[in-house]
């Protein structure tokens, strides 16, 4: 009933909605970490980035002549690769992660997908790192700022899940919010307005074939519920340079908890 109602009232009012569907675009929540996630953090050297308006909270683990950067999902944080990170230090990795731009301990304000892809490029080009893990929608700023940055080579990349078209993600919140197809379209045309891009036109397979990764690793559950596996098919299928691995029984966050799926993720990365 409720979505109805706001169905029908952005129908009449639709640049009202079209601000509150672009507020919850640009405006992450923020989850509370398990225990185990927390304690992670506590252990890691912690320093503050500053970048664009904001302050960055970064993360090192270990001291291993291999180095590895963590990229979390939106409304994710470092603390989720806990269980990976303590993998990685065994295998001899120094490990860097973030929260990004409005995310975990970091500064908070309204951000975006670009500027969260601004930061990923500006944190490769401070570790110096050849390999990259990524979750979900770090997938997407990690591998758009990789294709449009081809002097970047990166040895091994792991995909825990992508999504591929952007769209997706813009129609995703539009239904949760419940506003009408108007509001979509005019909501579209203020982010390509803004932030000078052709939304139909960013997806994440697009901007993977041209990026100089040798290696590619997608793992995604064939029964995820929060992000279809037929969006990592859709960007391995264009993409050489990746293989796609299905896995079955830990959803869209479990798997990166999952010990079998962490490992075959550490040993892509170390071949």
């Amino acid at each position: 009933m409720k979505k109805k109602l706001i169905h029908f009232l952005s129908s009449i009012f639709p640049n009202v909605f079209v601000s509150i569907a672009y507020k919850h675009l640009t405006t992450p929540q923020v989850h509370k970490l398990r225990q185990h996630e927390a304690l992670i953090l506590n252990k890691a050297e912690q320093t503050d980035f500053p970048f664009e308006d904001f302050i960055i909270k970064t993360y090192r683990w270990g001291t291993g002549p291999k180095a590895v950067l963590l990229v979390h999902g939106w409304e994710g944080q470092a603390g989720n690769f806990a269980d990976l990170i303590e993998l990685l230090i065994v295998n001899d990795y120094t490990v860097y992660a973030f929260d990004g731009p409005g995310h975990g301990a970091s500064s908070k304000g309204e951000t975006s997908l670009f500027k969260f892809t601004s930061l990923v490029g500006a944190l490769i080009e401070k570790y110096n790192v050849k390999k990259i893990v990524s979750h979900s929608f770090g997938g997407v700023a990690t591998t758009i700022h990789l294709g449009r940055s081809p002097e970047i080579a990166i040895d091994r990349y792991v995909l825990f899940t992508t999504p591929n078209r952007f769209e997706n993600r813009i129609e995703f919140v539009a239904e949760t919010v419940g506003v009408s197809d108007r509001v979509i379209k005019r909501l579209i045309k203020k982010i390509e307005q803004e932030e000078g891009i052709i939304v139909s036109e960013m997806n994440v397979a697009e901007y993977a074939v041209k990026s100089q990764v040798k290696k590619a690793l997608i793992l995604h559950d064939t029964n995820d519920r929060v992000l279809s596996v037929e969006q990592s098919k859709e960007v391995n299928a264009l993409w050489e340079e990746a293989t796609l691995e299905e896995v079955t029984g830990t959803g869209h966050y479990r798997i990166l908890r999952t010990e079998t799926v962490l490992k075959r993720a550490v040993d892509f990365l170390n071949n």
